[in-house]
């Protein structure tokens, strides 16, 4: 079963998320540093972690799984979902899976960079209905996705087992 993991303090599509999940029936993890509010529901499991650097991204990194989805804007968390099988979300509805993780790392260190030397001091653009939209189809593609391929996981591995389920 897949399951849903919201780097939740500055996540601007919490309730968009809750949403999809509820409809698909997912358990869904709140990661923050204080508690937020979320709707009452068992599929709803509010997380919070101690104050501090990368604490939540640590929680989320530690408990994620192969066909999990996270939503999150922070790459090099996405980065270590990735490796661990998972498909990250960014609020704009970008998918960072393991095709697009590389070049979103890259881009990340230039821009980084760019912005230690001075060369680059703005901020980012102002998320809009767009983006909201954007994020909604996009987090409904990846959770069909993940149930396909969770489900062939499950079917790949009923079929390897001898049968009645005992080795001989």
């Amino acid at each position: 079963m897949i399951r849903i993991f919201i780097d939740a303090d500055a996540c601007p599509v919490r309730d968009e998320t809750y949403q999809v999940a509820a409809r698909h029936g997912l358990k869904t993890y709140v990661v923050s540093n204080r508690l937020l509010a979320a709707p009452a529901s068992p599929q709803i499991e509010r997380i919070v972690v101690t104050e501090g650097m990368d604490v939540a991204d640590d929680w989320i990194a530690e408990h994620v799984q192969a066909h999990d989805i996270v939503i999150s804007s922070d790459i090099p968390l996405a980065a270590r979902c990735v490796a661990k099988g998972a498909c990250v979300l960014n609020p704009t509805g970008r998918i960072l899976d393991e095709n697009a993780i590389g070049m979103a790392l890259a881009m990340r260190n230039l821009m980084e960079d760019l912005r230690s030397t001075g060369t680059m001091t703005g901020g980012g653009k102002s998320f809009t209905k767009k983006d909201r939209s954007a994020f909604l189809s996009a987090l409904d593609t990846v959770v069909v996705r993940g149930k396909k391929q969770a489900a062939g996981g499950l079917l790949a591995a009923r079929l390897a087992a001898p049968p009645g389920g005992r080795s001989v």
